[in-house]
């Protein structure tokens, strides 16, 4: 992960940006994310108020790749200034800049909903867009949720821009003050200490032989990690394992206990129970939002 996804993963984590999102999904009924600038994920999957129809449309490795390619392009026409467009179904997806001094470092995205109520010649619009990418959902449960999807007033959908537009500003001064923080306040000792850890972490990694590598005592390194990265050697290295291990398991051909190894965990089990600690669900169900092989 580069420096900006950790920024960005700093941001999301915050209690601030948590905060907001809870009360965003509550005043709007739509999602919220904050995502990067590119990502083979959909932003929205997964998130609190996400769209039925939407969560549909992502099971499927062929429509998922349809819609990604709306993301990329929302993303492009959005890196200055915020922007909306509607994706292959009609619904509407926004996007609005966050930004690290003039750098977009990534989007606050929301949408998910349509600014005219859905017809029956909409929805066959939506069938035939879906039956050029040989998927069927010409069935009552995509029917039923296409129809469910909220009707958001085209006056509420711009005071909806304007609310990200001023949470992105509260967030580009975040991130700006975070990175301040890092530049400045990060001893070398640190820094060289998660670069090893990064160069080392698919080994049985200890605390003792990090200590080693920066020349400290264990007794200073442990406190000193503690105090300047806000968690222990132990979290930290097993959130970059995770981390890897999250990118391996868009690979369907790979196990989850060959995932658990390459990434330095010594057994299943324990990968399992960190995995979940972290991400808050197990390596299989986070495999099972993914996009699925047509």
């Amino acid at each position: 992960m580069n420096a900006n996804g950790q920024l960005l993963e700093t941001l999301t984590r915050s209690e601030m940006f948590q905060d907001y999102e809870r009360a965003y999904n509550e005043t709007t009924g739509m999602p919220v994310a904050l995502r990067p600038v590119e990502t083979w994920q959909l932003p929205l999957h997964g998130k609190r108020r996400e769209n039925p129809f939407c969560a549909l449309m992502a099971e499927k490795s062929r429509t998922c790749a349809a819609c990604l390619q709306t993301q990329e392009k929302l993303a492009k026409d959005a890196m200055n200034a915020p922007c909306a467009l509607n994706c292959s179904y009609g619904l509407y997806e926004l996007a609005v800049p966050v930004k690290l001094g003039a750098q977009t470092i990534g989007f606050l995205q929301t949408g998910q909903v349509m600014r005219q109520k859905p017809t029956a010649a909409a929805f066959h619009r939506a069938v035939e867009k879906a039956e050029e990418l040989g998927v069927d959902i010409d069935n009552a449960k995509a029917r039923e949720a296409y129809f469910a999807t909220p009707v958001v007033s085209q006056k509420k959908l711009d005071s909806v821009s304007s609310l990200l537009a001023i949470f992105a500003d509260h967030l580009s001064m975040k991130s700006n003050q975070i990175a301040v923080q890092t530049t400045n306040a990060e001893p070398p000792v640190i820094t060289k200490a998660k670069q090893f850890i990064r160069e080392h972490y698919t080994e049985d990694l200890s605390l003792g032989q990090v200590a080693a590598a920066v020349h400290t005592s264990i007794f200073y390194f442990c406190k000193l990690f503690r105090k300047v990265t806000g968690t222990t050697f132990t979290e930290f290295v097993s959130r970059t394992r995770v981390e890897r291990a999250k990118s391996l398991l868009l690979n369907p051909n790979l196990r989850v206990s060959e995932i658990a190894y390459e990434v330095g965990f010594q057994s299943l089990t324990h990968f399992n129970r960190v995995f979940k600690k972290v991400i808050g669900e197990s390596p299989t169900e986070y495999r099972g939002h993914l996009p699925k092989a047509a």
